[in-house]
């Protein structure tokens, strides 16, 4: 059943951890919630509102919601799911030293990473898009950027890529989305370009309701994946309980609770069938 609308922390010393077949730890005995280990490591965003967030020893976002979710499939209980830090730059590696089980972190499939990394899923398709002010009503796409001022991190691609195609763009960098949305509060910028999640995974958070909206014209395709080290045995599992979240709700629940307030919806290439395991 398929739905078109819808409401680094330091790795672990290695050696102090034997990982199972599937990357799973391992107790004692031998017994664990999947037969194989008595805990499972899940690297995860710890910055990013909406997605993969950290406060204190809670643990919130999309990513996050589906992690639980397959995780409970694979037959470990929330208290058995041990985070990791995994920012960008980290996550190859991650998975290549067994310093996690798998990733849930905006983690887009492509070719080059998959070199590396194996994949499952996807889980969600996200499409580059604009965040601007509630009131404006000017701009609904990357053509009405001209003469404008489009805020992305430093180092970022997506911005760049706009500015090509769109030379009168004036791309204005910083070093955090945070500081991109305060510009855009007050007037200093027009808008902000990522993926569209994450756009609206910011807008959400408590301190942003009301004040911005995701334009809700993607116009890109990031086909976001679980991470897994090229010897996991996990992909169909994974992919049988990422179908089964979105068959019984659960999926479309996380994405309306993580974006609420906001007016996003995920675009029609949602919820995305798995790909089939290499």
């Amino acid at each position: 059943m398929r739905k078109k609308s819808l409401a680094m922390a330091s790795m672990a010393a290695i050696a102090a951890l034997t990982l199972s077949a599937c990357g799973g730890s391992t107790d004692d005995d031998g017994d664990g919630a999947d037969g194989g280990g008595d805990s499972i490591r899940i690297g995860i965003k710890y910055d990013q509102p909406g997605l993969g967030f950290q406060e204190g020893s809670e643990y919130t976002g999309f990513d996050v919601d589906v992690a639980k979710y397959v995780a409970n499939e694979l037959g470990y209980s929330e208290e058995n799911i041990e985070w990791v830090s995994a920012p960008s730059a980290n996550r190859e590696t991650l998975l290549e030293t067994n310093g996690v089980d798998m990733i849930f972190a905006t983690y887009s499939i492509t070719d080059e990473r998959k070199e590396r990394v194996s994949f499952a899923g996807p889980y969600f398709i996200a499409g580059q898009d604009l965040l601007v002010r509630e009131d404006d009503s000017e701009i609904s796409g990357p053509e009405d950027l001209e003469g404008k001022q489009l805020c992305s991190v430093t180092g970022s691609t997506s911005a760049s890529k706009l500015q090509e195609l769109h030379p009168g763009i004036d791309l204005v960098e910083q070093g955090g989305y945070a500081d991109c949305l305060g510009l855009l509060e007050t007037g200093g910028i027009d808008a902000v370009t990522t993926d569209d999640i994450i756009l609206a995974g910011l807008a959400a958070t408590e301190a942003n309701q009301g004040k911005f909206k995701v334009v809700g014209n993607p116009f890109s395709e990031e086909k976001y994946g679980v991470g897994l080290n090229k010897d996991s045995d996990q992909c169909e599992a994974i992919n049988e309980a990422i179908t089964k979240m979105v068959d019984d709700g659960a999926w479309e629940e996380a994405v309306s609770a993580n974006t609420d307030g906001t007016g996003y919806e995920p675009s029609d290439m949602n919820p995305p069938e798995p790909d089939a395991c290499a």
